[in-house]
This record gives structure tokens, sequence and C-alpha cells, in this order.
């Protein structure tokens, strides 16, 4: 994907960034697809709660702001951003689908996810606020922004994390995170680059690109603790025995099956940075060499090879 020079201008070479329409077949993987691990293994899980609702709502705010861009090769890093985002959506709600089958109803739990996306943050400002159509845009953008810098970081952390493979994590849970990081990681720029382009100039941009990491790097963990909490009380197998526990949730990062705190808080300040730019999170080359070989992804490629021939 192309970067963005300290000075604004973009680089010469370009990225690609395409959908990929994978599949996964989830019959066979275990609710503690993580072996005797449920504390890391729901803690992972929120993802699935949060994504299909999330992803859905970055497509839509997307599309408002698509007559706003005049930058043609952001235009197209936009639809590719917009093409993935909409297919993870899909796939992570099969997932639900799957805890549901396994007895694990997330229903209670992602209406509230529904309602924070769909009203509080939808098209109009939520209770009649008198917010300006523009400014309202501008702000969703900068929360889309400041979520896909920790989508970013955890989809580097997930492409090196051995501790999952040594602990016997599930391959088709395991592809499914590693496809879906290496794609965070291939768009990692775009909702940076797409509200820098469209929410103004100067110290207001900047102000608002704060304002934006302000609001989402303490609900995000609000809702990533409440998920957890949820579906840790809620698994069939545990039978209320288990509650959430900031012990078991640092072992198992201490184990490699967790990012660690500090990956993820380090993010903030990064973000923060006047001179900051996403280009400069995780390993483009890293991402490329996953998708070349996830089972997911090179089916999918195969899918299109065939039928391209006929």
């Amino acid at each position: 994907m192309s970067t963005e020079r300290r000075d604004g201008t973009r680089d010469v070479e370009h990225y690609r960034i395409s959908p990929r329409r994978v599949s996964f077949d989830w019959d066979t993987t275990p609710l503690h697809w993580i072996p005797d691990e449920p504390t890391a293994t729901h803690v992972i899980n929120v993802l699935h709660l949060l994504l299909p609702a999330g992803e859905r709502w970055f497509v839509k705010v997307f599309k408002e702001a698509l007559p706003l861009v005049q930058d043609p090769v952001l235009l197209k890093d936009v639809k590719g951003f917009m093409g993935q985002e909409a297919t993870h959506s899909v796939q992570h709600a099969y997932v639900l689908d799957h805890l549901a089958q396994q007895r694990l109803d997330t229903a209670p739990y992602t209406r509230h996810v529904d309602f924070l996306f769909e009203k509080l943050l939808g098209e109009a400002p939520p209770f009649g606020a008198p917010i300006p159509a523009q400014e309202w845009l501008r702000f969703r953008l900068s929360l889309i922004a400041a979520i896909e810098q920790f989508t970013a970081v955890l989809g580097n952390w997930v492409l090196h994390a051995g501790g999952l493979d040594r602990a016997g994590s599930d391959a088709i849970m395991l592809d499914l995170l590693r496809w879906h990081g290496a794609e965070e990681v291939e768009h990692r720029a775009v909702a940076f680059d797409m509200y820098q382009h469209c929410g103004g100039t100067g110290l207001p941009r900047y102000a608002r690109r704060v304002e934006g990491m302000a609001v989402v790097a303490p609900v995000l963990l609000w809702l990533w603790a409440w998920g957890a909490s949820y579906l840790i009380r809620h698994d069939p197998q545990l039978a209320g025995r288990a509650r959430y526990s900031l012990r078991e949730h640092n072992r198992a990062v201490r184990r490699g099956l967790l990012p660690t705190w500090k990956e993820l808080g380090s993010a903030i300040p990064r973000y923060l940075r006047r001179s900051y730019h996403p280009s400069q999170e995780g390993s483009l080359r890293k991402a490329v060499d996953y998708l070349a070989t996830s089972p997911a992804a090179r089916a999918a490629a195969g899918a299109v090879g065939r039928a391209a021939l006929g």
C-alpha cells in the first residue's frame, strides 16, 4: 500500500488492497479452541462479538465519506478496505453461529454492540444532538482511524504469536485470526489516510484525531473486559464455575497466548505523535507471506482463478 511521507506526499510504489472471499469450516473447532485455556480463548473470542457490527459500521461510514475523496489512489485503497472489512464482518458472524451451536448464546451481548454502532454512532447524531453533519462524519472517521490503530497492532501480534501454535490451538481458528490479522496489516494506513484527507486541516484535524483515540481506548477496554466476562460466565462447559480473572489473563500473556499490556498501551502514544503514520505498524512483508500460505486465502484465490478460466 502507498505510504505517506512527513511532507504529505505519497510514495511512488503502491500496494493494491483487495478482498479475499474466504470461507472456513467450523464443524470440528472446539469451544475452547486453545486447549485448557478458557480465559485466553474467550478474551480473543471478544473479537467475534465486536467485529460483525463494527466492521459493517466502518463500511457504512466510509460510504458516506466517499464523495469527499478527491485522491484517486486513496479512493482505490478505500474501496479495497471496504471490501476486506465486509468480508471480515461476515466471517466473524459465522463464528457467532458456531458458538450458538455449542450452546454459548452471544445475542444478549451483541445487542448492545449493535445499538452502539447502529444507533449511537449512526448516520445522524444521537438524541438529536445539534452537531453539523460534516463534523459528525469527521468525528466518526476519527474513531475508525483510532480503532484501526489497535487492529493493526493485534494483526501484527497474531502473525507472530508462536505461543498459540505451541499451545495446540485449533488450526481453523488460527487461520481465521491470521488471515484477518494479515489483512489488517495490509490496510493499516487506509483509515488514517481517509481521516487525514476528509478531516479538515491544521490543529482542528489533529485535535479531532486525539479526541478519537481518547474515546476509543477506554471504550474498547470496557467492551473487551465486559465481553470476556460475559463469555466465561455463560460458557456451558464451565457451568458458572469461573469468572474473568486478571490473574489468569496475565498468565496467558506470559505463555504468549495474548498480547502484552505494553504492546497494546504503547500503541496510543505512537498514534498521538504529530508525525505519526500507520505504515510504521507491523510488517507488510510478513502479512503478504502469511496470505500466500493461508489455507483459506489460497482456497479463495484458487476459486477466483477457476472462475476466470470459465
